[in-house]
């Protein structure tokens, strides 16, 4: 199997739900989110659309009001410094936006390489 990388959150769902991934990618943003001390405890059973979105809430909430924790968060998952610094920081809500895409992205990156090697 091939790691494709995925260009946009919603491409990189259908990805791990192709692969029977996607719970595995719950449980690790929850792990990692949860090192952090940010827990976000999404269930299992969350549909994909609330998925990116409390992903993406949650981001945005510790951008705005706990940055600290917010670049701990980035450290702990493990997301390119490189990539994040390439990102228009003048529009809050798509900062974060973008920025969830980069976690997910990361996230997915784990799981996947922890099935397959």
């Amino acid at each position: 199997m091939n790691y494709q990388i995925p260009t946009n959150v919603d491409n990189l769902i259908s990805q791990a739900e192709e692969e029977h991934l996607y719970f595995k990618l719950i449980e690790q943003v929850n792990k990692d989110f949860h090192l952090a001390n940010e827990s976000i405890d999404l269930p299992s059973s969350i549909l994909p659309f609330e998925f990116k979105n409390r992903v993406h809430e949650k981001l945005l909430y510790l951008i705005q009001h706990k940055f600290t924790e917010y670049l701990n968060l980035l450290y702990i998952i493990d997301v390119s410094e490189t990539e994040i610094k390439k990102i228009d920081g003048s529009d809050l809500v798509q900062l974060a936006e973008k920025v969830a895409f980069l976690v997910l992205k990361r996230e997915w990156q784990k799981v996947w390489f922890r099935k397959y090697y």
